[in-house]
């Protein structure tokens, strides 16, 4: 039997470490660094942060035979490059394909150079050029930073007061800042997730994130506060449309020349005119993550495996639909404080996925935003979510939660 790293922190790399465990090939699953839930749910922590390539590197000669990299910040920063010329099985992009998700003007560059349809867009470096060019795509408007946001560097501004303040900000903290400023998209979102190496591929069910801090999508945008997947309102046309989008640019990448394996992820939005793809992502989500993979009865390590190989497993799926509903901190999107947590039972640690957890002398308390994600599942979106609520309501305590997380599905 093997060992494996998850690089990461959050209910994510629960997720992934769970899948990982759920192998008869793997015997122990670390994740660095991980938290400090992670030990009640079968998973070894490692306290290696996830930018320190030198000592994560020495920890993986030593103690694995795979490591699989989770959060966008060390493949932003070549940690896959530095594993492959140590000669170590890493499953992640390189940085240079990485920039897809690290660089947004990147991303509607290599849209434009493949016609991948997406929102008309106008890259901008000053507030005076910004303001100039915002006329032209009327209201609402997107502004995009360029970079890695942590799902929190959009905002759809809805009067011309907020795109100016926001814009104002942005370019008091840098004033030659690169911005993009995009027409808003109408219809409904999807996210769109494959495992691949090269153009082979393993494409999972569409799934569905509320990116919203509260019920009926409003507030400020978030790392995410629940998904659901499969998501039911999406037809089979749409779901083949959304497969079609993920293999042209899967095609457009290898034209390219970008080589490298790992999770592609489209954003996209099902508009009247067609799916338009809204953000690349090379990794996997959080929080469709967790409600993507325990639909998954492959061996999740022989899948991984066989990819870096270069060939890519039929997927087995369970059947069934999935909700995941996060439970956060008060403030969040802001910092909050910290909270004694209710600890799950040997029943509940089945569906609790533990992320912003601290270890204190008074016990395991709330640390950050996101602070554990619950899974409900049934046969219906409806079942999956009234048990993913009911899962909730003794574990959540002082947190926050939506709770109108799969509406659009039913």
């Amino acid at each position: 039997m093997v060992n494996v790293l998850v690089i990461g922190q959050g209910a994510r790399e629960s997720a992934l470490g769970l899948a990982f465990l759920r192998s008869p090939q793997v015997a122990q699953v670390f994740v660095a660094p991980g938290n400090a839930g992670m030990p009640l749910i079968g998973l070894t922590p490692v306290p290696i942060a996830e930018t320190d390539g030198e000592a994560l590197i020495t920890f993986a000669k030593a103690h694995v035979a795979l490591t699989f990299v989770g959060p966008e910040q060390p493949l932003a920063a070549g940690l896959v490059d530095a594993f492959q010329a140590a000669g170590l099985p890493v499953f992640g992009p390189p940085q240079a394909l990485a920039q897809l998700e690290s660089s947004k003007q990147f991303a509607k560059a290599f849209m434009a150079r493949h016609d991948l349809p997406t929102a008309a867009a106008t890259l901008v470096h000053s507030l005076a050029e910004a303001q100039a060019a915002l006329k032209p795509f009327g209201l609402p408007v997107v502004i995009k930073a360029d970079g890695l946001a942590g799902g929190k560097g959009v905002t759809v501004a809805q009067d011309e007061a907020t795109a100016t303040q926001v814009l104002t900000a942005l370019y008091a903290a840098q004033p030659d800042a690169p911005v993009l400023l995009e027409e808003f998209l109408q219809g409904e979102e999807a996210s769109v997730l494959a495992m691949f190496n090269g153009q082979a591929r393993v494409l999972f069910p569409l799934a569905q994130d509320h990116k919203r801090r509260f019920d009926g999508d409003l507030g400020p945008n978030t790392g995410g506060m629940g998904a659901i997947s499969p998501a039911p309102q999406f037809t089979a046309a749409q779901q083949a449309a959304a497969a079609a989008l993920c293999d042209r640019t899967l095609a457009g990448l290898a034209a390219d020349g970008l080589a490298g394996c790992g999770v592609l992820y489209l954003g996209l939005m099902f508009t009247a005119e067609g799916p338009k793809i809204l953000e690349y992502n090379l990794r996997f989500g959080d929080p469709e993550t967790q409600v993507l993979l325990p639909q998954v009865q492959n061996d999740f390590y022989e899948l991984t495996v066989d990819l870096l190989a270069g060939q890519a497993q039929p997927l087995a799926l369970d059947g069934l639909t999935y909700c995941g509903v996060v439970a956060v901190d008060p403030a969040y999107p802001n910092r909050g404080q910290a909270y004694p947590l209710q600890l799950p039972d040997a029943e509940q640690k089945r569906y609790w996925l533990p992320a912003g957890v601290a270890q204190t002398k008074a016990g395991l308390v709330s640390a950050g935003g996101r602070i554990f994600t619950v899974l409900g599942a049934g046969a219906t979106l409806a079942q999956a979510q009234a048990q993913a609520y009911a899962r909730m309501q003794p574990l959540q305590g002082a947190l926050a939660v939506r709770r109108d997380i799969g509406a659009k599905g039913l």
